[in-house]
């Protein structure tokens, strides 16, 4: 089987030959021996092109980079994915005045501030510009508030959505692409086609940020608020980021190549949301989504690292193909009771949490959680070992070849040559 063929395969509910192994990764620190060179300079840190309209990388990240990555992984007979997401524009009549304010006795950090002009009024973003150093890697604090951004969420001083007379002036950030905007998102995607055919390879899109999005924009507390105080008002700001996921998602699956769509739900878990609010203002809409996207031919995909097991009825009620992603430590899942209680109803990424057991543990420790997650939830298919969410800068090389012999051994699957 191709890459491809095995993730599909896999997300269909049915076995593939092995049980894929997919590393997502943001910032991941690659061993020497994977590495190549640019220009006389080592490219140390991987990312992928999902991160581009919601992360300010340390340094640049293309296509050629990503292409790249995908042959590196391949090389030692893991799986792969290439992501795309799709941009936006604001309208031609939006103003963007910004500036900095400087430390004071009442506030210890400089302040960005950010106004958007627009035709309804005028929507003020304020954040702090905290500049702490997280090392080689990670990705860096942008030098002016942006909407869709989570280094908002701790930071904010004035978030840029507070009250309902700011979803009007909301719209006019958040347009359709712009023509040039749309002839090199098709470009590129004619480029991703190409090679994701001739490698074999998966293709995804990020196309709907759900209630991230409402999350960056309003902030935890404000959001959660607003939705037990106003349920009206915030239902319409719902809609609001519904009716913009759901064009973008249109233009996704009107370009050739996409074969999964990705909505991101890492702040719609019950860490955040209460199952009631849950049903009403998250699942409507991602019911909705699954069903165009499954109508055009593609697969759905839905992301939740935790609160697996109370939504689980509400995520087989949506229809959707895959969950990203399961995690037996941060979510406290038995993966045997949830095989029991899923019943196949949907696909599985995850199964080895990335933060504590691939970050600190013990060789032993990653070689019974991968033995544990494959023979659990592998039989019969619909399982993608995957560590949860990500492989990051400082997740240690040797944990991961640890992790790698332990998938080769549990799948019986010898290294590549």
């Amino acid at each position: 089987m191709t890459s491809k063929e095995r993730m599909l395969t896999t997300i269909k509910g049915e076995e593939p030959d092995r049980v894929p192994l997919y590393c997502w990764v943001f910032g991941f620190t690659a061993p020497e021996y994977l590495r190549w060179k640019e220009k006389g300079r080592e490219i140390v840190h991987w990312y992928t092109m999902r991160l581009e309209h919601i992360h300010t990388l340390p340094e640049p990240w293309d296509l050629k980079r990503d292409f790249k990555r995908v042959e590196r992984w391949l090389s030692i007979g893991l799986d792969d994915v290439l992501e795309v997401s799709v941009p936006w524009s604001i309208h031609p009549d939006v103003k963007i005045k910004d500036w900095q304010e400087p430390p004071s006795k009442k506030e210890p950090y400089t302040i960005l501030c950010r106004e958007y002009h627009t035709p309804a009024g005028v929507l003020r973003h304020v954040v702090r510009k905290t500049e702490e150093s997280q090392g080689p890697g990670w990705v860096v604090q942008p030098p002016h508030p942006r909407i869709f951004e989570d280094f908002n969420i701790s930071r904010g001083v004035e978030h840029a959505v507070s009250d309902p007379e700011d979803i009007s002036k909301l719209r006019y950030l958040l347009q359709d692409p712009s023509s040039e905007q749309l002839a090199e998102f098709r470009e590129r995607m004619a480029q991703i086609k190409k090679f994701a055919d001739e490698k074999g390879i998966m293709v995804q899109g990020w196309s709907v940020f759900g209630m991230d999005g409402i999350i960056w924009l309003c902030g935890v507390e404000n959001a959660i608020m607003w939705a037990m105080d106003d349920p009206d008002s915030f239902q319409e700001l719902v809609d609001v980021i519904y009716n913009f996921d759901r064009r973008r998602t249109e233009i996704l699956l009107d370009t050739d190549g996409v074969d999964m769509v990705v909505q991101r739900g890492w702040y719609s878990s019950t860490d955040f949301w209460s199952p009631r609010l849950f049903r009403r203002f998250v699942l409507p809409h991602l019911k909705d989504l699954v069903a165009i996207v499954h109508q055009a031919g593609a697969l759905f995909a839905y992301v939740l690292t935790t609160g697996v097991m109370t939504m689980l009825e509400e995520l087989c009620e949506a229809d959707i193909d895959l969950l990203y992603y399961v995690d037996p430590v941060q979510d406290d899942v038995d993966l045997t009771v949830l095989k029991e209680r899923l019943r196949g109803r949907f696909a599985l990424a995850g199964g080895l949490n990335s933060s504590i057991t691939l970050e600190r543990g013990s060789p032993k420790e990653i070689r019974e959680a991968v033995h544990t997650a494959v023979r659990t939830l592998g039989p019969g298919g619909g399982f993608i070992l995957s560590p949860v969410d990500a492989l990051f800068p400082n997740t240690p090389w040797e944990n991961v070849r640890a992790m790698i012999e332990a998938w080769r051994e549990v799948c019986n699957y010898p290294i590549p040559r």
